[in-house]
């Protein structure tokens, strides 16, 4: 099935892949050989039609394929509009995205979708057509160029599981064309679908329930497991499969560097189980990544699997027979906003030390906020030997980060709430979930210090983890709640747009201004990122553990890689705290450049300590 007229590099990369390829494809669809064919000649055509400059930038990282694991990478992820109005906008502004220290930048999803019935982007209605809002494919492949000639990697969300039920496919099935219908799952009567619905949960009970909408069009039930206007794609339908990996490679070809497969672990469906995470998604994922390999080695895969670390690891696959390039580290993000509430550090001493026994070549997206809510996906088997119940836990975690309890500094907005579950999630900014809102509307100066101080010893607990850390746009700025989204009809009902106001450039200007909360975030988030990339020991492939410090309120984590060991330590308590430590060497907390001695080490609320020595 290979061809001779095939460019030769690409026939050199297939034949390396090819009885993998073959074997796995086979085994999927059913030795469907000639949907096979189609499939190599696809990668082919994607192929030849990229770009010679892509194919350099290709080469370029094919010469240290970890190039993504060091501790130089600064991510920052944005939407499109709200930063700069367009993708011309975000190109003119990539002056300032460079002085952030950032070379990871996620785009937010920015391709055509319905009005009114997009989901923030993820309602996808042409895969090859950018919202007309934002620009064209010609300004997306521009603001890439851009990108790569600074040395900044492009991020863009690919909406897998799904089409907006407006995309050509889902016209076509809607006027009754077989074949078009075959790419969906779609049922003449609630048998079938009443047969999914005893094991498949669903993922938004309160503001879409149920799993199959009905499509009066042709009088049939179709599958939607997020909103009724987001169809589910029949991945069992090999033709389904060849055209979203054609999708795929086009927007590589634009020069889109990591690919963020998004809700990848629902894509196969099977009658009597969950729907999730089955072994199908696996194969499927693996076979993207052979895809790339062979058409843009030098595209990345992240998966979008918002699990517990179980189901997450996973989708890295095997060392032999990798899966995704990166995977989102969203256990410790829940795990960090609990620790900010309870001020017990417990709980993330063990989550880390899950995390820390990985192997190293693991490479985690860590964040604090992103574009999404907060889902209290905690381990209450391990709460519970604190006497912790799941559903009151839940609320209390709510109460304090929406100040609703004494003590709680914290402005944020519930979404999806159930209060007979008590199973509500949590929206806000870092900022104004850290209490420098308050802080500011009260006028109170010792509450906006240390609300302050909170927002940076989080960012620095970020930096300290191996992976690449990811700042949410406007966070480096402290950017509070936008609470206008209330009065906006297509919004109002979704609390997520709390965080998703626009970018406030005035606030931005304030980074300079001595004295003010953004230079304050700003030039410690700066420092922190220049300190992380300076020092080997921050390296994702450094030996990581948990420093015992003796006190549930501090947080103590060791680092060690060539010759360089860190000990950092975290006050999650906004009151004086000392960490029982004891290490010998000597060392130098490197915020300060100061020598200090690791033994017994006080810190004041919310303050944190990078304590580095070297080893000659």
């Amino acid at each position: 099935m290979i061809k001779k007229e095939w460019d030769d590099n690409f026939k050199e990369r297939l034949k390396e892949r090819y009885d993998e390829l073959k074997w796995l494809y086979a085994m999927i669809y059913n030795n469907d050989m000639d949907a096979f064919a189609y499939f190599l000649s696809m990668l082919h055509s994607m192929y030849h039609v990229r770009s010679k400059e892509l194919k350099d930038w290709d080469e370029g990282k094919s010469v240290v394929d970890d190039w993504f694991s060091g501790n130089e990478m600064l991510g920052m992820l944005m939407y499109t509009n709200c930063f700069a109005g367009n993708l011309k906008g975000v190109k003119k502004h990539l002056d300032y995205i460079e002085e952030c220290k950032v070379n990871y930048l996620h785009l937010m999803p920015l391709l055509k979708t319905p009005k009114g019935k997009s989901d923030g982007g993820y309602a996808v209605e042409d895969f090859r057509t950018v919202d007309e809002r934002l620009g064209t494919m010609k300004d997306l492949a521009a603001l890439t160029n851009a990108c790569h000639e600074r040395g900044i990697s492009v991020c863009l969300d690919f909406v897998m599981n799904h089409t907006s039920s407006e995309h050509e496919w889902a016209k076509k099935a809607k006027e009754g064309i077989k074949e078009y219908q075959d790419r969906y799952f779609f049922y003449d009567d609630r048998t079938i679908p009443d047969i999914y619905e005893e094991t498949v949960p669903e993922v938004f009970p309160q503001t879409a329930p149920g799993n199959f909408t009905y499509c009066p069009e042709v009088g049939k039930h179709v599958m939607t497991s997020f909103y009724p206007y987001q169809w589910d794609l029949n991945y069992h339908n090999p033709t389904v499969f060849n055209d979203m990996t054609e999708n795929m490679l086009f927007l590589c070809n634009q020069g889109v560097d990591i690919i963020r497969l998004d809700a990848v672990p629902y894509i196969w469906k099977e009658l009597h189980t969950t729907c999730r995470n089955l072994p199908e998604v696996h194969t499927l994922v693996r076979i993207m990544r052979i895809a790339c390999e062979i058409v843009c080695p030098g595209t990345l895969l992240l998966g979008e699997v918002v699990m517990e670390p179980s189901k997450v690891v996973p989708y890295f696959g095997t060392v032999d027979k990798p899966e995704c390039h990166m995977l989102y580290n969203v256990t410790t993000m829940a795990s960090t906003w609990h620790t900010v509430a309870t001020k017990d550090v417990r709980l993330m001493k063990h989550q880390l030390g899950t995390v820390f026994a990985l192997p190293k070549e693991y490479v985690f997206l860590n964040y604090l906020r992103c574009h999404d809510d907060i889902g209290w996906g905690l381990d209450y088997d391990y709460l519970k030997n604190f006497g912790v119940s799941e559903p009151d836990h839940k609320k209390f975690l709510n109460d304090y980060l929406t100040g609703k309890v004494f003590d709680g500094a914290g402005r944020g907005e519930l979404y999806n709430d159930d209060p007979k579950l008590k199973d509500a999630r949590l929206c806000g900014t870092t900022a104004s979930l850290c209490g420098v809102e308050a802080a500011t509307f009260e006028n109170d100066k010792m509450k906006l210090k240390k609300a302050i101080n909170l927002d940076l010893m989080l960012h620095a607990f970020l930096f300290t983890q191996s992976g690449i850390p990811v700042l949410y746009s406007g966070d480096e700025v402290g950017q509070l709640n936008d609470y206008d989204y209330h009065n906006v009809p297509d919004k109002a009902d979704d609390s997520r747009y709390l965080h998703r106001g626009a970018f406030d450039w005035d606030k931005a200007k304030k980074r300079t201004q001595k004295g003010s909360v953004e230079e304050a975030i700003y030039n410690g988030l700066s420092k922190l990122s220049s300190l992380r990339s300076k020092n080997r020991v921050f390296d994702s492939k450094a030996d990581t553990w948990i420093v015992e410090t003796y006190n549930d309120h501090v947080l103590g984590i060791g680092r060690y890689y060539k010759g360089q060991k860190l000990i950092a330590l975290f006050n999650f308590s906004d009151n004086p705290e000392i960490a029982w430590i004891n290490e010998e060497e000597d060392y130098k907390d490197i915020i300060t450049d100061e020598a200090i001695k690791a033994s017994g080490v006080n810190l004041e609320g919310y303050e944190f300590k990078w304590m580095l020595t070297t080893f000659s």
